[in-house]
Order: structure tokens, then sequence, then C-alpha cells
């Protein structure tokens, strides 16, 4: 049979050139069949006219197109796929762009439907992540990456380029119970691909320890929802590295049963700064929602806390403001206690200070309450009597003043 690729690129003008002509864009293009093999193997099409098609001859069943291959050309690509294509991409394509572009697309699409109180593609995305997460011939560090779930953020900006209201509990919710089903349906594989992840020779910070050691963390968060946290536990007491230590740290922190790690992580590392940055900010980032703000609030009142060290305040409310479900928690109490610490920061550090009301940018796109408990706090700091021009600059921007 034939095969047939039709292209049409659209140029968008720029100032002084309402009509563009149609540019060179090389599209490494591959096409896979049925069975998960190439039927043909990367080739590169030079699309040079605003229209253009290309067929594929004698091919004994309708394969699946894999496109812009490595990304092959700085180009946005919009194309109509169905949840099966990208299903099948995941499990099968030989480029790993494309493999986790396609992943991250049918993840969107599995969290978008969930969040809609839609019927989400779900056993195709867990069928297809399993056959990727299994496949022993890709680079574990890909496979960590290729399992990881978009970002809150990025799931409320997904859904408000939608056209939809993003909710930062149901996105939560929705992710936390995603990560459930995907643990649940690696159950089976989980101990033998971790003991795969376990590094026996002395640390190195090379790609293939590095790799093996982002794919250990990956399904020990998955563990994790399954053991309690046991597996984590004798991770944290046995590690003989930062990146693991941490890792484990998170999962019990993840789990709600991180106290006795973090009393040690602290008497270990206490007098290492930037080792303890990241013990203040893991505990805000690993908080569950509703409890976020507290423990920012609380983690201020550690003798090791002082906003005269911008990496310790960038460490606290940093990870507070990018915890979307803790900071944009619906009694407002991470817009109020972010909006506090701004406010007493602009004095001595009106730069750090003025960033930081960058938190607050992405207000117009939430509901009608969040934005109004947004704007207050804004004009709070606005009002606020001898605020430096960095941030009043930034707050009024932000506000369209």
């Amino acid at each position: 049979g034939t095969y047939t690729l039709h292209f049409q690129q659209e140029v968008p003008p720029t100032p002084g050139q309402d009509e563009k002509q149609p540019m060179v864009i090389p599209v490494a293009v591959g096409l896979i069949g049925p069975n998960g093999n190439e039927v043909v193997p990367t080739k590169v099409l030079e699309i040079t006219e605003k229209r253009q098609s290309f067929r594929v001859r004698g091919l004994g069943a309708r394969p699946v197109p894999s496109l812009l291959r490595d990304f092959s050309a700085p180009v946005i690509l919009k194309r109509e796929s169905s949840p099966e294509e990208r299903a099948f991409l995941l499990a099968h394509d030989t480029d790993q762009f494309n493999r986790w572009e396609a992943g991250r697309a049918l993840a969107k699409e599995v969290l978008t439907a969930m969040v809609t109180d839609k019927k989400p593609p779900l056993g195709l995305y867990l069928d297809a992540l399993s056959t990727m997460v299994r496949d022993d011939s890709l680079d574990p560090a890909f496979r960590a990456l290729a399992m990881g779930l978009p970002g809150q953020d990025d799931m409320a900006q997904t859904l408000a380029d939608a056209g939809l209201t993003p909710d930062p509990d149901a996105i939560w919710e929705a992710s936390e119970t995603l990560r459930q089903e995907i643990a649940e349906h690696l159950q089976d594989s989980l101990p033998r691909l971790s003991a795969e992840m376990v590094v026996d020779a002395p640390y190195a910070p090379d790609h293939a320890q590095s790799g093996k050691r982002s794919l250990a963390l990956s399904l020990l968060r998955l563990t994790t929802r399954l053991d309690g946290g046991a597996a984590a536990e004798r991770l944290f007491d046995s590690a003989d590295n930062m990146t693991l230590s941490l890792g484990a740290l998170g999962c019990l922190l993840d789990g709600e049963k991180g106290e006795a790690a973090l009393a040690a992580f602290e008497d270990r590392w206490r007098d290492d700064a930037l080792v303890m940055d990241k013990w203040f900010a893991m505990q805000v980032a690993h908080a569950r929602p509703e409890k976020a703000a507290d423990v920012a609030e609380r983690l201020t009142l550690h003798p090791a806390f002082t906003m005269a060290n911008p990496n310790r305040f960038r460490a606290v409310f940093g990870a507070l403001a990018m915890h979307p479900a803790g900071f944009h928690v619906k009694d407002g109490a991470g817009y109020r206690l972010l909006a506090d610490w701004i406010i007493r920061l602009d004095p001595k550090n009106p730069q750090i200070a003025a960033r930081m009301c960058s938190a607050f940018e992405t207000w117009g796109r939430y509901d009608a309450d969040r934005q109004g408990m947004m704007r207050d706090q804004l004009a709070r700091i606005a009002r606020t009597p001898g605020l430096s021009r960095d941030t009043g600059e930034m707050v009024g921007r932000i506000l369209g003043d």
C-alpha cells in the first residue's frame, strides 16, 4: 500500500513583512508498523512550499508516523493524533524525543479528563508507560524522565489554554491518583527494576551511574506508595551520596513519615549552608497542600532561617510559590504569608522581594475568589509605606496598572 504525508506551513507576519515566503523546513520522519518495528527508518523530508505531500509505497499495513524526530526543526507541529496513536509511540517509538513527547501529551490528556470528570484513556497510558519503563534497552535516565508527569503549573496553563479555569486542588488530586494508578500497575515489576538500578561500584558522577540513580528514585517514589516507606527508610539509612539521600527523604516526606529522617539529615548537614537550603525547600515542596503555608511559616521560626540570606529565603518561599496547590490553597493562607514576607524583605533586599512577587503573575487564570485574594495581597504590598521602586514596579506590572 501507499502512505501519504501532507504538510502545510504557516509563517506568521513580522513587522514590515505581512506576507512571508515559505521557509525550508527539514522534517525527520520515521514510520512504525503495527508490530512496533520501524518499517521506514528516519528520513529527512525537506519542506520548501506552503503545501507539500510525500508518498511512501510498498507498505504492508498502515503505519504510525513519527514526525519531527530529534526536534529536527524549530517549529510548532500541529497534528491531530488519537490517544491510541500516542500510546503506541510512547511504547514503541525508536526516537526518544518523540517517545517523550507522545507520553507527555497523553499524560496531559489523561489528567485533563480526570480534572474535568471525563473518562480518561487511562488503560492506554498505563500499558504504554509500563512497556516503556520495562524496556531494558532504553537508557535509565530517559526512562526516569519519561515516567515524570507534567507539573501542576504546566497542567494549569494547559487547562487555561483550553479555555478552562484551572482548579489547583483538582489538579493535585488527579496527579496523586494517577501516580497511585501507575504504582499499582507496575507493582509486579518494581522489585526487579529497582534491583537492576542498584549501583555497587563506588560513587561516580558519570552518566551511567546518574541515570541509574534517577530511575531508582523514580521507582522508589512509586514503591513508597505501596510499602508505606519501608524501602525509602532503608535507602535513607544506607545512602552514600546526596542524590539518594535527598531522594529517599523526599519519598518519606511525601508519605508524611519524614520526621526522623529530617532530624538525622539536619544533624549531619547543619553546617553546610547549601545542603540546608535543600532541607528547608524540601519540607515545603513535599507538604500536603493544606499544610504547605503552615510548614513554610514554621520554618521561618527555625534558628537557621534568616532573610538576610537570599538563598535561604528563596528555599522556603520559592518552594511555596512553586507548590501550586499549596500556594493557591482555598483560604488564601499562601498568598497572605508570601505577601507578609515580601513586605518584610523589601527594605533589606528589594531585588529578591520584587522577584518573589512574580508568584502572583498568573492570578488572572484562576477563579474569581482566588483572583480577588491575590489582587488584595498585591494591593497590600503596593500600599506599603516606603516600598522600593523595584517591588512597586513589579506589582504595578502584574496588576496592569
